[in-house]
């Protein structure tokens, strides 16, 4: 409004100064003739006319301005009201779904109330059974004490007594009878001091072998992806045994793949490829080839990773790059169906542990117990591995006793010191040691340890048995309600003699008994 007064204020203006100007220009033109006077008079008449119409032009462009403003803010408010009004349709809806699943709580609550009650009177009902009935038996042990008592002419406490005295004769007997047998073990142990050095050294590893298989299973999401792995006429299979020299098998075992190569690298990357092929989910030569270099890759990580593991555990320092490389490729390849790294770190741990023993140089003997068998991870060649071992690490200045140690291991050269002794023999101990190939007879360790575990469940009150230590100790858990610990300590000689005379073992077997009592109320 204020810019119309103010166009109405020019108007008016112009208005004023065109009609002074017309006054001034009649009295002009009276002066110069009617003809100017006239032509004047036309002229402001024409400059009026278009300034009132430029003014009703401004004006109707103004208000069309206010009038679109003023829907748009209409426009506006309306969609904003319309958008709380919804919002507060949907507030009310949740909160009548809200009282509607509080009523149902508040039923939910009154129904368990009631139940816990009937439990409760039900419970308060048989307390009041097992009082009553315990008061019962109390009375009927009473008279069937004083029966005893009248039978034997001997008081609960006199026979009580008696029981003792018998049980620490017993145990006396028996104490002096250990004693004897493990004075005896002592002096035999003593003429086998290299013996238990080596059992030493074997019971404080324990790594897991597992023999290596020639196949690899790929396990897919399902049965569809066999035809887009095969391919338009099989051109997809041949592509990925071209590029990764693995043969690939899909037969009709369910969302399962087998890659099969006598190589455990090339099986592993062949593998690593088809995983990444499937998450990808495009297969074709040019994605199978471009997934097979990125496996590469991947697998020449795993490969210096492993290596650095392997040093890492066994502390040794100072092992050269390509040498930690090659420790890596040891992980990929088998020993007699152990896996290779597995088995090299196997033998330092032995080597290592027996050096120590002996006051040797245990880090020498782990080093040359890891590398023995670098031989077989390097190029083919016509001498054995132990030597091409040997001569492979002459370029980088290793120890001769180490040097020495792996290139005697199989008796290729004579060995120079005792260090070649200890790795020999720990490679002889890591190939044929029971369990070192995943083999467990059925007369061997785990037989004798559940024979030991069956016979303590014979016995009543046992809840469980373990047997620890490689059968040396067994540990039986009983019930505290029913095994008091008296009984408690009748029941580890009983389970001991039992032992005695149905099992074959050497040495002596701890018999361990736990018991345990635990007593629970519930305040209300």
């Amino acid at each position: 409004m204020g810019i119309v007064i103010n166009l109405f204020l020019i108007i008016a203006a112009s208005v004023i100064f065109f009609a002074v100007g017309f006054y001034i220009g009649r009295i002009f033109l009276e002066r110069i003739g009617t003809t100017k006077v006239l032509e004047a008079e036309e002229r402001a008449v024409q400059v009026v006319q278009e300034a009132q119409k430029e003014a009703n032009d401004y004006k109707e462009l103004k208000v069309n301005e206010v009038n679109q403003e003023w829907k748009k803010r209409k426009r506006e408010f309306d969609s904003e009201v319309t958008i709380k009004n919804n919002k507060f349709a949907q507030l009310q809806k949740q909160i009548r779904q809200k009282e509607v699943t509080l009523n149902n709580q508040m039923r939910d609550v009154k129904e368990t109330e009631k139940k816990l009650q009937d439990q409760k009177e039900e419970l308060k009902h048989l307390t009041d059974n097992v009082q009553n009935r315990s008061a019962e038996l109390e009375k009927i042990i009473f008279e069937q004490n004083q029966r005893l008592e009248s039978i034997s002419n001997l008081t609960a406490e006199e026979a009580r007594q008696m029981l003792i005295d018998n049980m620490i004769t017993k145990a006396r007997e028996e104490a002096t009878e250990t004693v004897h047998q493990i004075h005896e073990e002592a002096t035999q142990k003593a003429d086998r001091i290299a013996e238990k050095i080596m059992l030493t050294a074997i019971q404080r590893i324990s790594f897991e072998q597992a023999t290596e298989s020639a196949l690899s299973v790929v396990h897919i999401q399902s049965d569809e992806l066999k035809g887009r792995i095969i391919g338009r006429e099989g051109r997809n299979i041949k592509a990925f045994e071209n590029a990764t020299g693995v043969d690939i098998i899909v037969d009709d075992t369910p969302e399962v793949v087998i890659l099969s190569c006598f190589d455990p690298l090339r099986r592993e990357m062949a593998k690593l490829t088809l995983q990444k092929l499937l998450v990808d989910g495009i297969i074709h030569p040019v994605a199978i080839e471009k997934a097979y270099q990125d496996a590469k890759k991947e697998i020449e990580d795993v490969i210096i990773s492993s290596g650095e593991e392997a040093i890492s555990s066994l502390q040794i320092p100072d092992m050269p790059a390509e040498i930690v490389g090659m420790i890596g490729k040891m992980r990929f390849h088998t020993v007699y169906g152990q896996n290779l790294l597995q088995h090299s770190r196997e033998v330092a741990m032995l080597a290592g542990l027996m050096a120590a023993e002996l006051k040797l140089d245990a880090k020498q003997a782990k080093r040359a117990g890891l590398l023995h068998d670098i031989g077989l991870v390097l190029p083919e060649t016509d001498i054995p591995h132990a030597l091409a071992g040997m001569e492979f690490l002459k370029k980088f200045n290793m120890s001769p006793v180490v040097l020495n140690a792996i290139g005697a291991h199989h008796g290729e050269v004579e060995k120079a010191s005792p260090i070649a002794d200890l790795v020999d023999a720990a490679n002889v101990v890591s190939l044929s040691r029971p369990g070192a190939r995943g083999a467990v007879t059925a007369e061997g360790n785990v037989k004798r340890l559940e024979s030991l575990e069956e016979i303590a469940k014979t016995f009543p009150g046992v809840l469980k048995t373990y047997a620890l230590q490689a059968g040396r100790e067994i540990r039986v858990i009983v019930e505290g309600d029913n095994v008091s610990d008296s009984q408690a300590d009748v029941l580890a000689h009983d389970i001991a003699s039992k032992i005695e005379s149905e099992a074959q073992y050497p040495g002596q077997i701890k018999v361990t008994i736990l018991r345990e009592k635990r007593s629970v109320a519930f305040a209300k």
